[in-house]
């Protein structure tokens, strides 16, 4: 005989299937329960991305995984991957270069001192590099010092101009928060005239900070420089077009800050470079 669903109780239906009234129940909870704990982790996933727009999955596993082993989640990385698709979160990288470098002068070029020079400790080795924000008026450059080691931003200074006034403050700054004075420094630039002239290059040896430079044009010589301009405009945001230089100095120091203190970096094993810089190797 057959059934009538549209009829038939809860129970009988349970029986045609052969389930009993509690195993459906139970079927119903993971559902129920399954929902809920996917729904948390893009809670999760989104306030990151408020601070960190652009973070990949791998880093955002590190981030939560300490979460989910607190509310006894099972979730792997191949399964934050599918709901990152699921929920379109996966991000597609932008790539873009512009040329700050001038180096055609009368100072003295310096020679490479880091061919082969991997850094073991913090301030053991510097690198310094420019990069241009856009504003509705034209460019805006963000100079910025970046340890080696840690990979932690020590000193940055955004300018209206591209002139050696920027750089020199963002060396200033780096220079007072320097950790460690112990061990020998090396600052490691482009042959651009900013680095090269004379008062970047006097201070530089009033702190007893060796010289070092790049020895062709290409960006590819100061990798990790390059690499850290990139991250802070595909992942934070600045290589959107700010109204005025004004505008632009409040989402720079963000996102600063956040790639220092919050971003987890490969090179650090997955901590940050601010905790990289600080704790001794």
């Amino acid at each position: 005989m057959k059934m009538s669903f549209q009829n038939a109780s809860f129970l009988e239906i349970c029986q045609l299937f052969g389930k009993s009234r509690q195993g459906w129940y139970s079927i119903a909870q993971r559902q129920v329960n399954a929902r809920l704990q996917e729904e948390l982790v893009i809670n999760w996933i989104l306030e990151i991305r408020q601070v960190l727009p652009m973070v990949g999955g791998l880093k955002l596993y590190k981030m939560i995984k300490p979460d989910l082993l607190a509310h006894s989640m099972k979730l792997g990385r191949d399964g934050l991957f599918d709901l990152l698709r699921k929920y379109d979160l996966l991000i597609q990288s932008k790539r873009r270069y512009a040329r700050t470098t001038q180096s055609f002068h009368r100072f003295k070029r310096w020679p490479n001192l880091i061919e082969d020079f991997i850094a073991v400790q913090p301030d053991q080795l510097w690198v310094s590099d420019i990069t241009y924000l856009t504003t509705t008026n034209g460019f805006i450059y963000l100079s910025l010092v970046t340890d080696a080691y840690s990979r932690k931003i020590v000193g940055y200074h955004l300018s209206q101009y591209l002139k050696a006034s920027g750089c020199i403050s963002a060396l200033k700054k780096a220079i007072t928060d320097r950790k460690n004075w112990i061990y020998p420094l090396i600052h490691h630039s482009d042959r651009g005239i900013q680095y090269c002239c004379d008062e970047y290059v006097q201070l530089l040896q009033e702190n007893e900070i060796s010289i070092s430079m790049t020895q062709s044009g290409s960006p590819y010589d100061n990798a990790l420089a390059e690499r850290i301009n990139g991250i802070l405009k595909q992942e934070f945001g600045l290589y959107k077009t700010f109204k005025s230089y004004n505008q632009a100095i409040d989402p720079v120091a963000k996102a600063i800050y956040a790639y220092n203190q919050v971003r987890p970096h490969f090179s650090c094993q997955l901590e940050t470079p601010a905790k990289k810089y600080y704790i001794e190797p």
